[in-house]
Formats: structure tokens, sequence, C-alpha cells
């Protein structure tokens, strides 16, 4: 049994059906940007710099404690599949450690994330520390 299958659990619903599984108490699951965000903003049009852009130290430090406290590491990225190749090569030499790499994501920003399980987002502005916590306004579906 791999770490991510440990850290997810299977549920059933009142019916006795297998529902998409949860994460174990405290876990969070990171859905982690590239461009921009743990590295320079490289854009797929320039694939070339893909391999010899440098990772900002902060968010190689903090991506790698939230690992080893055992929370679950996804980059998901705009890059094509295209990209793969190039992206895990330069993840596993700057040594990020990491549970699963989604390509395509989306591209120009301003996402609007609707999914039946809790999702929090987290704006990168240049710096990664502790997270901390805030009251902000959100839009969310009339009960």
């Amino acid at each position: 049994m791999t770490l991510k299958e440990e850290i997810l659990k299977t549920v059933q619903d009142e019916n006795g059906e297998t529902i998409s599984p949860t994460l174990a108490k405290g876990v969070k699951n990171y859905l982690i940007d590239i461009d921009g965000t743990i590295t320079e903003d490289v854009p797929n049009e320039e694939p070339e710099r893909m391999a010899t852009c440098e990772p900002f130290p902060d968010a190689l430090k903090t991506l790698n404690t939230w690992y080893d406290q055992g929370h679950l590491i996804c980059f998901f990225t705009s890059r094509t599949e295209d990209h793969r190749e190039v992206t895990e090569t330069w993840l596993k030499k700057h040594n990020f450690n990491y549970h699963s790499l989604l390509m395509g994501k989306p591209r120009g920003g301003n996402y609007h994330w609707v999914d039946n399980h809790l999702v929090k987002a987290t704006r990168y502005k240049g710096k990664f520390t502790e997270l901390v916590e805030k009251e902000v306004t959100i839009q969310v579906f009339k009960d």
C-alpha cells in the first residue's frame, strides 16, 4: 500500500454505497501551481526555460515540510502533457517531494472551483510562509 493509499480512507454513504475517499483527519491535499509559484513564471510557449529555471527556496522548504508532515502534494500546472518529462526531471533535480502531477490546468487564472468537497484557496503573492487564518468574504451556493 502506498503512502497516498494509506492517507485516503474509503467511505460509504448511508446506503452502504462506496463514495469518494476522504483524507485522514488533519491531512491536507495541496494542489500547487508551478510557474510563478514555485519558480519563475515560464510560459508554455518557451519550454526551453523549464529545464533551467531555479526554484524559489522558500517554496522548496515549505512544500517538503508539508510532505514530511504527511500531507499530499500534487503539482497542478498549465504546462501541457508535452512538458511532463521536463517538468518531472526538474522537480526531481531540485528535490521536490510530491505524490502526483496534473498537467493541463486551464490558463488565464481567475479560477472558480466548484466541487462537492471542501475547497480552500490560498493565493500565492511571492513568498511561502506558514499558513495563517484570516477572515474573508467568499461566494457560496444558497442553502
